[in-house]
């Protein structure tokens, strides 16, 4: 019978934490985006003041969802993230996880499907941050090295897209000629959601029958230079990267922090 409840009241957590999430991105699009615009007239101060008040807003989500009981998390290495202008590029197991490095990393950017720009929930705040669009074309590793260069931590899933439930990871090149065009070093960061969920095609209600805790793990810096160095070319850099980096994030247990 507790289980039962245990599992009921979560399903209920987690409707009423999502139902503020969307609620609070209305807010933001029709009320806070408007008002930032007419205080602030430069772009550039615009978007970081954004950027600030989304991340503060996913803290507040995250603390949210963590003291009702929906889910729980830890995060190590987090002394790696001190610094800006930070490349960072993470697996992506569940809905969630951009919402979750954003609330503890600073001065967040990070490249949004191009859907969210049309999404009444999201589009607002995406847009008044200025975050890159993936199917923005080719200006895209621009954008991104330019928000780099101007002191930002880019927040990359090189898989595009949440792992498939079978586990097997395809990493597009996008993230690996970001790092090779910018001659950038690599922060991976490894997430685990253990028991599994908000992962692709699931659906928000079908939460697992324990609290899911989450493990993120920010490893050491990965060295580009290599790569560079014995490639004829920038393209077939960033081929051999995406190899590596599938591998990588293949792998369990990879990193060890303390």
């Amino acid at each position: 019978m507790t289980e039962r409840l245990n599992l009921s009241w979560r399903v209920i957590a987690t409707g009423l934490c999502f139902a503020c999430f969307g609620a609070g991105g209305v807010l933001l699009g029709l009320l806070g985006v408007p008002l930032l615009g007419l205080l602030v007239r430069d772009p550039a101060q615009r978007g970081r003041i954004a950027k600030r008040v989304i991340s503060a807003a996913f803290r507040l989500f995250v603390t949210m969802m963590s003291r009702l009981g929906v889910m729980s998390y830890e995060v190590h290495g987090r002394d790696r993230l001190r610094s800006g202008g930070l490349l960072i590029l993470a697996n992506h197991p569940t809905l969630i996880d951009v919402v979750l490095l954003m609330s503890f990393v600073e001065r967040a950017d990070c490249i949004v499907k191009g859907a969210l720009a049309h999404n009444p929930f999201t589009r607002g705040p995406v847009r008044a941050a200025g975050f890159a669009f993936n199917d923005s074309g080719t200006g895209l590793v621009a954008d991104c090295l330019a928000s780099l260069r101007a002191g930002n931590n880019l927040i990359v899933f090189p898989e595009g897209t949440r792992t498939p439930a079978s586990g097997g990871l395809h990493l597009q090149r996008g993230a690996a000629r970001i790092a090779v065009h910018g001659e950038l070093d690599i922060t991976p960061v490894r997430i685990q959601c253990t028991p599994a969920t908000l992962g692709k095609g699931d659906k928000w209600y079908r939460v697992p029958r324990t609290r899911a805790h989450f493990r993120i793990e920010v490893c050491e810096t990965i060295s580009v230079a290599p790569f560079t160095a014995r490639a004829a070319s920038q393209a077939l850099a960033a081929r051999h990267l995406t190899d590596y980096l599938t591998e990588y994030f293949s792998m369990e247990n990879r990193c060890a922090t303390t």
